[in-house]
């Protein structure tokens, strides 16, 4: 690929595909409402002129640029009808219309909504590409809708596109911190990479591949998460004794929890699968529960590389960053 454009070049995912980029010595552009030094052009995905302008020229687009969960509680639904949506059409547009060669969309697992927590007494869900989605905010409402809009661009327009639902990769406090039973941040984090967390590292890698690929692929959606120890028929235990899983499926990672005295959850809801991607895109996540485990054990930190150079962001509308958290919807 050529000259290749990220949108929301100043947010975690953005500023991270366009430091790669820049380290590769591809020709990279981002683009984004914000003002960061990894954009270098300011401008909104709802302005179709600056959108055209600045994917002139463009061989490939890797689009982040996104109102997320976060931002729940403090914008209102229509900003996210307008960025997420309308902001995406405009770029799709855009994009077809310009030739480019590949479209890549950063969606979420957040799609997926009420589909993520089974009735009580039943086994956790085992989340793939086969599961329909069913949001339950207006934030997952607005990205199934962007992946459904890809969709159409590819079938109508000819425009490959390839979307990834990443699970949750912000360095940030977790959105929910009186659910943890009393363990710390560090320590959720790192079970999370078990079900239901991605290294933003592993996020980028991802992007890179699905912009390579995205010809040949013609339209997909993936699950993009660490790689799970679980399997299928561990979905039962996991609802009701997850610890005693964990031990049984990642002895390296538990023996690490038990020195530092982490727990891990003694219930899990759902796991997410990767598989699809691994196989259609060639990703091979770099980080999982036990690599994890062993740079905890080495640095002391649950931050990967890319991670620790992104640092926390700001999410306009959210005193999320700072560890104050609103309604977010779930």
């Amino acid at each position: 690929m050529g000259r290749i454009l990220v949108t929301g070049s100043s947010g975690h995912l953005g500023e991270a595909l366009v430091r790669t980029l820049v380290a590769q010595g591809r020709e990279v552009v981002g683009f984004d409402s914000r003002p960061s030094p990894w954009t270098a052009v300011v401008g909104s995905v709802t302005d179709r002129r600056a959108t055209r302008d600045a994917i002139e020229g463009a061989d490939a687009v890797l689009h982040t640029a996104a109102l997320h969960k976060p931002q729940v509680g403090g914008l209102p639904r229509q900003a996210f009808v307008d960025t997420n949506i309308s902001g995406t059409l405009t770029l799709l547009d855009a994009a077809a219309d310009a030739g480019v060669g590949a479209f890549v969309m950063t969606s979420s697992t957040s799609v997926f909504g009420d589909a993520l927590i089974p009735a009580q007494g039943t086994p956790a869900a085992w989340i793939d590409e086969t599961v329909a989605a069913v949001p339950k905010n207006i934030y997952g409402a607005t990205k199934a809708a962007a992946e459904d809009l890809c969709q159409i661009a590819h079938r109508n327009q000819d425009l490959p596109v390839v979307v990834l639902r990443a699970s949750r990769f912000f360095g940030e406090l977790d959105d929910a911190p009186g659910t943890h039973d009393g363990r710390c941040d560090d320590n959720v984090k790192a079970d999370e990479y078990a079900y239901r967390r991605v290294a933003l590292d592993d996020v980028v890698d991802a992007h890179l591949l699905a912009m390579d690929r995205a010809a040949d692929v013609g339209f997909a959606r993936y699950v993009v998460s660490a790689t799970t120890p679980f399997v299928p028929d561990d979905v039962a235990d996991l609802r009701t004794d997850a610890r005693a899983v964990f031990e049984r499926r990642a002895p390296r990672a538990a023996a690490v929890w038990r020195d530092r005295r982490w727990r891990f959850a003694e219930r899990v809801d759902r796991v997410y699968d990767n598989a699809r991607a691994r196989r259609d895109l060639g990703w091979t996540p770099r980080f999982d529960v036990d690599a994890i485990a062993a740079r905890v054990e080495r640095t002391g930190s649950v931050l990967t590389p890319m991670a620790e150079l992104v640092g926390s962001k700001e999410y306009p509308g959210s005193a999320y960053h700072l560890g104050r958290f609103g309604d977010t919807g779930g």
